[in-house]
């Protein structure tokens, strides 16, 4: 199975990019979000996800190990294909998924095209007890390119969020609970809130629930 590319951007379509890897050239299906981040001409790492079938072996390619870990986990839930797990991953950064998932905001996930309201709703429920471990899991998970040679996506959104949910596990929180109150902090503090701001705000919505 191929697992990463490093290689020279070709070509970049609508819903997929040509990596030239020591002159063979792979097409890989990526998300709106991955491809706008490559540039044609310049060198790029994706990580890989490959599907094998009987009639095709498809590519499916990531800035970061994160969001593979997201296709993965979107791509277990039933109604769910590769097609609406990349258009969500190209609708939503990853923590902007966890932290939709950890409030309930299946609105947020209906923005995605190809998933409506009932779809929405059962990738919120299914996804609540598992979109906290995929958000500490970033932090230790770098960028495709992070190895060197070639120039990847930026490292994942949302670490500060990460780390706060990290940290509020660390002291005893459950995670779908941290998780939550960290969503609601980022909500309330803003997208480039620090991660000390973010913990307090989120012991205190903790401290007000158990009221």
């Amino acid at each position: 199975m191929i697992g990463k590319l490093k290689g020279i951007i070709d070509a970049i379509g609508e819903s997929h990019c040509v990596i030239d890897v020591n002159g063979v050239g792979y097409e890989v299906q990526a998300s709106s979000r991955t491809l706008r981040n490559l540039k044609l001409g310049e060198a790029a790492t994706l990580a890989i996800d490959t599907h094998v079938r009987e009639d095709a072996i498809r590519l499916f390619g990531f800035s970061s190990e994160v969001e593979r870990s997201w296709f993965r986990t979107l791509m277990n839930v039933q109604g769910v294909g590769s097609k609406v797990a990349l258009s969500a991953l190209g609708t939503l950064s990853p923590q902007e998924m966890a932290n939709a998932i950890a409030l309930g905001d299946w609105a947020s996930m209906e923005r995605t095209p190809g998933v409506g309201k009932k779809l929405a709703q059962r990738i919120v429920l299914e996804l609540k007890d598992k979109a906290p471990a995929l958000s500490v899991a970033g932090l230790n998970m770098p960028s495709a390119g992070a190895a060197g040679g070639g120039v990847a996506a930026a490292m994942p959104e949302g670490n500060a969020a990460a780390e706060a949910i990290s940290a509020l596990t660390n002291l005893g929180y459950q995670p779908a609970q941290a998780s939550q109150a960290v969503a609601t902090a980022s909500k309330e503090l803003g997208g480039d809130a620090a991660t000390p701001a973010l913990i307090r705000r989120a012991l205190k919505e903790m401290a007000a629930g158990v009221r």
